[in-house]
């Protein structure tokens, strides 16, 4: 079952949230871990952008702001917070389950697994059996390229890292890759990585 965070400031409209998301097979909480965010702008403390800003630093989980704010201005720093989606209140309740139910596939696909690893690039996490270990997003790419391919030449992980924006030279490969070999030896996935002299990497 998936757990969809729910930050919403009016209590009356989080207990509605919560009861729908419960009637529709989803885990209200009020904190992550979580598959997916819906995040009200106004919130005490902290706005909802901050906090979608926070999300964004380790995860890229689906954020939905379901708010009554419907300037274009709140709507384009919500996008620019790195939202995926943003509901005027009042919502409709079957819409609002249409748009998590088609972020929540999305996601899905992102998720990869091979020799025992399980890699979700959503949450940016490898697991391997019991135990997982949290990613940086060159090390969640090299990892994908790694259980994609099997064996990469150092062109093959530059390219991946490039098309999504992630820039890095040889030495910073480097250092990613013995990093990445390091929290994989602690979940117990030792000698996954294997250098191919002259080549690349393979997994």
């Amino acid at each position: 079952m998936e757990r969809i965070l729910v930050a919403e400031d009016d209590e009356s409209i989080r207990k509605e949230l919560c009861a729908l998301l419960g009637a529709n097979g989803y885990i209200a909480v009020s904190e992550p871990p979580c598959e997916l965010a819906l995040l009200d702008v106004n919130m005490p403390g902290e706005s909802g952008f901050e906090l979608c800003r926070k999300l964004r630093t380790n995860s890229s989980v689906p954020v939905i702001f379901l708010t009554a704010r419907s300037s274009s201005e709140d709507e384009l720093i919500a996008f620019g917070s790195g939202a995926d989606d943003y509901i005027r209140k009042p919502y409709n309740s079957s819409v609002l389950l249409a748009r998590i139910a088609r972020l929540l596939k999305r996601q899905t696909a992102s998720v990869i697994n091979g020799r025992g690893l399980t890699l979700s690039l959503a949450d940016m996490r490898v697991r391997y059996g019991d135990k997982s270990a949290e990613l940086t997003k060159n090390e969640t790419r090299i990892l994908y390229c790694l259980m994609k391919k099997e064996l990469c030449t150092k062109e093959n992980i530059f390219e991946d890292l490039w098309e999504n924006s992630l820039y890095v030279d040889e030495n910073t490969l480097y250092v990613n890759i013995n990093r990445l070999r390091e929290k994989l030896r602690d979940i117990g996935a030792t000698d996954f990585i294997r250098t191919v002299r002259g080549v690349g990497y393979r997994l």
